[in-house]
């Protein structure tokens, strides 16, 4: 696994050129605590500005349950050291499955005082995007031992699925009787 971290990582750069797009709007977000003002809306709201605030024990968790199976290509997390110190994660486990009785750890990323960034890809065995109903970010720990956490944003990246005309580099289908024969069966 390779874990891209730092300043210059853009994932928003792979979503303008249309190699993924972010489907965490077609999830439904819970934590496993927060302070008031300081929520999921915070996480996604597209600012570095606000940031979520767990409120109680280890491990915080950020549940994302989709309405049907999705293939996940990667998490990014926005986390900044400089900014929360103590607050930042240190260890982090993905965890994916159908349900929350099923779920099992994709990954686990060791932070050392992150500043951008962090994208964690999600294969399978096959070293393919994983598929999944449920994906859950646990926080297992902090930076100088720190209790409660901070996380800035978290994108939930799906990979483009291309068409046969884009794989040959085909002008698109320009009319509904054409568009029937832009993918194979």
């Amino acid at each position: 696994m390779m874990v891209k971290t730092g300043s210059e990582v853009d994932p928003l750069r792979e979503e303008r050129e249309g190699k993924v797009q972010e489907v965490g709007s077609q999830a439904v977000w819970s934590l496993s605590s927060c302070k008031p003002g300081f929520g999921v809306d915070q996480i996604r709201d597209n600012s570095l500005e606000t940031y979520w605030q767990s409120d109680g024990p280890q491990p915080h968790l950020v549940n994302i349950q989709f309405r049907r199976k999705t293939t996940i290509q990667d998490v990014c997390i926005y986390a900044d050291y400089k900014l929360d110190e103590s607050y930042t994660p240190n260890r982090i486990s993905v965890r994916a499955g159908s349900h929350f009785q099923d779920l099992q750890e994709v990954e686990m990323v060791e932070l050392n005082e992150p500043s951008g960034w962090v994208v964690i890809p999600l294969k399978d065995s096959n070293e393919r995007p994983i598929r999944i109903f449920l994906v859950q970010v646990a926080v297992l720990s902090n930076h100088q031992n720190g209790r409660d956490t901070h996380m800035r944003q978290i994108k939930i990246h799906s990979p483009v699925e291309t068409s046969i005309t884009s794989a040959l580099n085909l002008p698109p289908f320009s009319s509904v009787q054409l568009g029937q024969y832009s993918c194979i069966r």
